[in-house]
């Protein structure tokens, strides 16, 4: 049956404003019409009556992974261990249990309104069988967009579990295709060290695919429309990277001017031109917190600290200059759990120097450009899929409004509200990096 959502206010982001509109969703899950509030045939729709309430497209997590929960854990494994676990997670029941977290974490998100989630790096391709379990519609869950394994250099970030490892430029055409054949809808490279696995201060930044390697990566990507991702954390990483080609930097670095230009002209890149994800949430609790309170290793410490704080001039320097900057969190890092998404928006607010308009407006209808789906969703608009928010209270006014969501709807069905699982002790310590 087709639905109404009557008298909606529905917060326009791109042209910062208010409208009271109805919204026709049709058997389809497209939205057929919107309109001025009117009078209609109550028997030919189910109609959900939205006064009072503000509707928003629904959120989009442009960098996230679904294999942990994001709590910190106390407890540490040695390499016995995590060698048994992964071995494990090889087998047929491994993978169905570790695809059953995945889908936990999936839905927490999808409760706390991200509709489309650009997954960066998963265990086994288990993100692509669960995005085939969504779009068949075997089960409600957010449209996922996947990359698989990392691809990173023999003991590179990620390496070797989280990662298939080529030391060369064909060896990286080779895991491009093995990748590809496994139907992943992105690349996603480690061009440096990164924060969880360092060994040393300063190896977060550190340079580890060659440009000539980062080349041939996506020059076998983009043979086939598939876009490259590529976590850097130092300048010269980044340089390095948008000379190769890639299409989005993941986090970020400090730029310079050969580097702003590359991200806005970028004739490497598949669209000519590289976007900005940085991952604020992941790195704040290294800067803003603590040692003692967040209980990190000295090492980890520094380089997160460094890692934010780079990520954050990084962001201000894409802001001034028009670079296309997109939206992520890094779900599943430390810290970063799976229902507070709105602490990245809050970030961009409070460090970024953004107004909530422009930090929804990158949530919703920019990450939908930047990851390739804005011809389906985004916006609220006739033709694009029913993907929507309700909230009792304006996260414009006030962006923490996003924890207070009644009412989610994927591709136009109404998702069934159940309580999330959520960590006080955790959330009252990252209640206090922001304003």
């Amino acid at each position: 049956m087709e639905k109404v959502l009557k008298n909606c206010t529905v917060i326009d982001t791109e042209n910062k404003r208010y409208l009271t509109r109805d919204i026709y969703i049709d058997a389809l899950s497209v939205i057929s019409k919107i309109s001025a509030p009117e009078t209609i045939n109550h028997q030919n729709y189910e109609i959900i009556d939205c006064e009072g309430s503000y509707v928003l497209p629904g959120l989009i997590n442009a960098h996230s992974h679904l294999f942990s929960s994001g709590k910190p854990m106390s407890a540490s494994f040695g390499e016995g261990t995590i060698n048994f676990g992964y071995r494990l997670l090889k087998t047929t029941i491994g993978q169905s249990i570790l695809r059953k977290i995945m889908d936990k974490h999936a839905q927490i998100q999808l409760q706390s309104g991200t509709t489309t989630i650009r997954s960066v790096g998963e265990f086994f391709y288990q993100d692509v069988k669960l995005r085939e379990i969504y779009a068949k519609d075997e089960k409600i869950g957010p449209s996922l967009l996947v990359s698989g394994f990392f691809l990173s250099i023999t003991g590179g970030h990620g390496a070797p579990y989280l990662a298939l490892e080529s030391d060369s430029p064909w060896e990286g055409r080779k895991n491009v295709r093995k990748s590809i054949k496994q139907g992943v809808d992105w690349i996603k490279i480690c061009a440096t060290g990164g924060v969880t696995d360092a060994r040393r201060i300063g190896e977060a930044g550190a340079l580890q695919f060659t440009e000539e390697e980062i080349t041939a990566i996506c020059e076998e990507a983009h043979k086939v429309g598939v876009k490259v991702a590529a976590h850097v954390e130092s300048t010269e990483g980044v340089r390095i990277s948008l000379r190769g080609g890639v299409d989005t930097i993941e986090h970020g670095a400090p730029m310079d001017e050969e580097i702003i230009q590359l991200y806005n002209h970028n004739p490497k890149s598949l669209r000519g031109y590289t976007s900005l994800i940085p991952t604020f949430q992941a790195g704040a609790p290294f800067a803003f917190l603590a040692k003692e309170e967040s209980g990190l290793n000295e090492i980890a410490y520094q380089n997160g600290k460094m890692v934010y704080e780079h990520s954050i001039e990084s962001a201000r320097q894409a802001i001034e200059n028009d670079i296309a900057i997109g939206m992520g969190n890094d779900a599943s890092m430390k810290f970063v759990t799976h229902y507070d998404f709105w602490r990245e928006l809050a970030h961009f607010v409070d460090h970024a120097n953004l107004s909530t308009w422009h930090a929804l407006d990158i949530a919703t209808r920019q990450n939908a450009k930047i990851i390739g789906v804005d011809h389906v969703v985004g916006s609220i608009e006739v033709g694009k899929k029913a993907d929507i928010i309700v909230l009792s209270e304006n996260p414009v006014e006030d962006i923490k409004a996003l924890t207070k969501i009644s009412k989610v709807f994927k591709n136009g069905k109404l998702v069934q509200r159940k309580k999330v699982r959520k960590y006080p002790e955790l959330d009252q310590l990252l209640d206090k990096i922001l304003k």
